[in-house]
């Protein structure tokens, strides 16, 4: 009976350790075939353009195209639904981030749950806002601005590139921060809204860096201050929000999802290779051009990050009870 009993559970041992094995297998062949990886907004957004970036880096050393495909509407969240039912073995990514975590509680009614359904890969980078005003506005510095605004509660208007967009956050929090009374005026994208801006129909926009750096350095716009928590590689002299409403931060997080139960392993190779991308310099120097401070983390801290993000801008949404445009 002993010898038995130890036979059984030497072969329960081994049969065990078949997945185990099989899954590490898994993952060093990992990817045998093209890898899928969904950008829930259109070609030419932000996200679009720092996913190919990485995409094309992915496809050099793992000898397979990870092809874009772009599934955009409803604020990204068409496109994260689609990944949260795909088959999780490593060939359906998503582009996620600070979009994924307002849409958490912008919309009510969504069939999955962000931070349970989606497993975080890897953070790719943080790009921050820059507050920008016309230069006849009053205002030239962030306290100013604040002093404006109080003293003008509701005739300052500030245009973003749609409601729940991170320009439009960063603007909500910024009122709640800071006190003051504001009118927020959505446009269909951030181009429109600087062309107004660059006339004069808003006074303000807490704009992504890169479409305004040409307008600040042609003195066309004015740039009060970035709104990450250190200062922009991309306009070092700034100031940060954060220097005047301490806590302050609203800058617009990228990085890499997959379906829930994806291998651990294949999210482990996919992680080491993000990782080395952006410690590349040529990769950290397009980075830099998109306005973006490259940001690597473990699988782990990109999750904790994406549910802290949730949390705050929940709280923000709620608080101002912001309703998807």
């Amino acid at each position: 009976m002993k010898l038995a009993r130890r036979k059984f559970l030497h072969l329960a041992t081994g049969a065990a350790a078949v997945p185990a094995l099989s899954r590490v297998a898994y993952a060093q062949s990992y990817p045998t075939r093209p890898v899928r990886i969904v950008v829930g907004f259109a070609s030419g957004s932000s996200s679009d353009i720092l996913t190919r970036v990485i995409g094309q880096w992915l496809s050099d050393r793992l000898g397979q195209p990870f092809v874009i495909e772009n599934r955009g509407g409803a604020g990204g969240t068409l496109g994260a639904e689609a990944v949260v039912h795909a088959v999780p073995d490593g060939y359906t990514l998503l582009a996620c981030g600070s979009a994924d975590a307002v849409n958490a509680t912008m919309y009510d009614k969504l069939n999955y749950n962000f931070i349970r359904d989606i497993a975080p890969v890897a953070s790719i980078s943080r790009g921050p806002l820059v507050l920008v005003v016309h230069p006849s506005f009053p205002a030239k510095t962030v306290p100013e601005f604040i002093a404006y605004t109080k003293a003008n509660p509701g005739k300052v208007a500030f245009g973003s590139a749609g409601v729940g967009t991170v320009a439009h956050m960063g603007g909500e929090l910024f009122m709640a921060m800071a006190g003051v009374n504001m009118v927020h005026v959505p446009y269909r994208g951030l181009a429109p809204a600087l062309t107004d801006l660059l006339s004069g129909q808003v006074q303000a926009i807490f704009s992504t860096t890169p479409p305004a750096i040409a307008h600040i350095g042609a003195g066309k716009l004015r740039a009060l201050a970035v709104t990450s928590a250190v200062r922009s590689e991309a306009l070092p002299d700034l100031p940060t929000i954060g220097d005047f409403l301490p806590g302050y931060e609203a800058t617009l997080l990228q990085g890499l999802g997959a379906p829930r139960n994806t291998p651990s392993e294949v999210i482990e190779k996919l992680n080491k290779e993000i990782t080395a991308a952006i410690a590349d310099p040529g990769i950290k120097g397009r980075l830099a051009d998109l306005g973006n401070d490259p940001v690597a983390m473990t699988p782990t801290d990109f999750g904790k990050v994406l549910a802290d993000e949730t949390e705050k801008w929940g709280k923000v949404i709620r608080t101002a009870n912001i309703k998807p445009g």
